[in-house]
């Protein structure tokens, strides 16, 4: 799928949880449009680094837990000491949930779930949203998930978490449209990517996955990207505190 449409000449982008899926094929898509491209990931993201040099775009790499204050900080300053500014922000990173049913979750798995899924999208917004201010005006897109609007058993305190991005987003979208900053969550159903590949490789759990949409199937990150990158880009111009589904008619169920 070709995401070559779009013209992001002039901007930046900054990309959480950019080490692979859907975070990587944005990363690379927003350099092949044009894009200087700030990734950020938890260890490394040599891999979206590389694919970003093979195909003559302009990147930079700030490791960090979007979960913790000082990481959140470093990466936006070094943003804006890089590059001058900061115009896109794809707040990806993000956590696969414990499945237990609830009163079998630990306080531990709900914390962690919360510090990464909420808390992160919480503090990336908190500090990029004043650097946009700046320069007139940004996109922020955050990587919800369909259970931002539905649930699903053995896991409430993801769906708690994306349920909180759906919020957060909103009233972001709501308190600063008129300063030009338009936040959006994008809600991927099951996507296949490397962190959920081990899930993937189990047959009989991929067929009751496949099962919850009307298509039978579970989404690629480049179909994801692609909705990523209209949000970010003037096509997307009078889109704002939406909350789309990507999942192949899972919730019209």
């Amino acid at each position: 799928m070709s995401h070559d449409s779009f013209d992001f000449t002039g901007k930046v982008a900054l990309v959480t949880g950019g080490r692979s899926g859907i975070g990587q094929a944005t990363a690379v898509a927003f350099a092949r449009n044009g894009a200087k491209v700030v990734v950020n990931g938890r260890t490394n993201a040599d891999e979206t680094m590389e694919q970003i040099k093979e195909i003559g775009g302009e990147a930079i790499f700030v490791p960090g837990d979007v979960s913790k204050l000082e990481d959140v900080q470093n990466l936006i300053n070094t943003t804006v000491e890089t590059y001058g500014r900061l115009d896109i922000a794809f707040n990806n990173a993000g956590l696969l949930p414990v499945t237990a049913p609830l009163v079998e979750q630990t306080v531990e798995d709900f914390d962690k779930i919360i510090a990464v899924d909420l808390r992160g999208v919480f503090l990336c917004m908190k500090y990029q949203i004043p650097e946009m201010l700046k320069v007139g005006g940004g996109s922020i897109i955050n990587c919800g998930s369909v259970v931002s609007t539905v649930a699903d058993p053995g896991m409430a305190p993801y769906a708690a978490a994306k349920h909180g991005v759906a919020g957060l987003t909103k009233g972001a979208a709501l308190e600063y449209a008129k300063a030009g900053i338009r936040a959006n969550v994008v809600c991927p159903a099951f996507t296949e990517t490397g962190m959920t590949s081990v899930w993937l490789a189990d047959p009989e759990f991929t067929e009751v996955v496949k099962s919850f949409n009307a298509q039978g199937r579970v989404a690629t990150p480049d179909e994801i990207t692609w909705f990523v990158m209209l949000l970010a880009s003037d096509w997307g111009s009078f889109m704002t505190g939406g909350v789309y589904a990507m999942d192949g008619g899972q919730t019209a169920h």
